[in-house]
């Protein structure tokens, strides 16, 4: 492969690991509340146990910058490298790899969720929104996330198979996403089958 093209689909890349790494929820924690959210509730770095131990505001900006983090690289690379057509997706899958694998907590992390929400957003907004309209149904009527989580992974999933099937490396990625997400989310499935899921 020419350097350019090396350079050009490299450093994106790179930073959107290194922008999706940044565990937003953890250091609000620890820089404004003195708490180490992985040592509370659920024990993991995301939005959701953010709002549960830190309260609704910081677990708010948690989930925005988590989601943010995921949707900045993908529109960058959309509007200023238009000729490398799968450069948005790779750098978004690069932003969810660095939530789900952080560098800066020895490769651990977070589901994927609100970052993935980012990203979908910038590449395929209807089935996004589908998808979050499926958590929200999903999550108040069992009041749990991880339902809500899981069931809009799959519905997204799902709707990149019927909408975008002429892209079949689209809908392959989707659907390795959706399976890491579920797979993060394992020790959820564990408790709602004993019915010990946390509820909010």
């Amino acid at each position: 492969m020419e350097l350019r093209y090396m350079l050009f689909y490299g450093f994106p890349i790179l930073l959107a690991y290194l922008l999706g790494s940044i565990p937003t929820g953890l250091w609000i924690g620890l820089l404004f509340y003195k708490k180490d959210i992985r040592k509370y509730g659920s024990g993991n770095i995301g939005a959701t146990n953010a709002l549960r131990v830190l309260g609704k505001i910081p677990g708010a900006i948690a989930l925005f910058f988590d989601a943010l983090k995921g949707f900045i690289p993908v529109i960058l690379t959309k509007l200023y490298l238009p000729d490398y057509p799968y450069l948005p997706l790779l750098t978004g899958i690069s932003a969810i790899l660095g939530h789900l694998f952080s560098i800066f907590l020895f490769f651990k992390g977070g589901k994927g969720v609100a970052t993935g929400t980012g990203v979908y957003l910038a590449l395929a907004p209807i089935p996004t929104l589908i998808a979050g309209l499926v958590f929200f149904i999903s999550a108040f009527s069992t009041r749990m996330v991880s339902v809500g989580s899981i069931s809009s992974a799959i519905v997204l999933s799902l709707l990149t198979l019927f909408l975008y099937r002429n892209d079949i490396i689209f809908v392959l990625i989707t659907f390795v996403v959706a399976i890491l997400v579920i797979y993060k989310h394992r020790s959820n499935i564990q408790r709602i089958i004993r019915g010990e899921e946390n509820k909010f």
